[in-house]
């Protein structure tokens, strides 16, 4: 499975992730994303057949939804709970042992196409 963490997420992340071997972007190491309206996030994704991680629960919950209406496929969505983990540099070793439970357990490319997926803060 292949992730695209979105722009809040600190890059850390997904560089922790690819040193253990997982296919893993994050937006803002992409210049081309940086910005980017979360539609257009989506439509990267779903080209790319990359799981978006965010923490901007309605927006991309409306999105998959949409998609799921219309029969559209995409490749996944996991949600991280501002409760369960804080933003920014606090609590990055939580979510890159949560990340790499959840790529663990899931390797194949479409492992959890179409499915909305919460992160557990005590994986891994």
């Amino acid at each position: 499975m292949r992730l695209l963490l979105d722009e809040h997420l600190p890059p850390q992340i997904a560089a922790e992730l690819r040193r253990r071997g997982h296919d893993v972007v994050a937006v803002v190491e992409r210049p081309d994303l940086q910005r980017s309206a979360d539609e257009t996030l989506w439509a990267v994704a779903r080209s790319e057949r990359r799981m978006i991680v965010t923490q901007d629960v309605g927006d991309f919950i409306r999105l998959a939804s949409g998609d799921a209406a219309i029969g559209k496929a995409h490749p996944g969505l996991a949600l991280i709970h501002h409760r369960r983990f804080a933003r920014g540099d606090r609590d990055i070793g939580r979510l890159v042992a949560s990340l790499h439970a959840l790529l663990t357990a899931n390797p194949a490319d479409d492992a959890l196409a179409g499915q909305i997926v919460w992160l557990e803060a005590d994986a891994g």
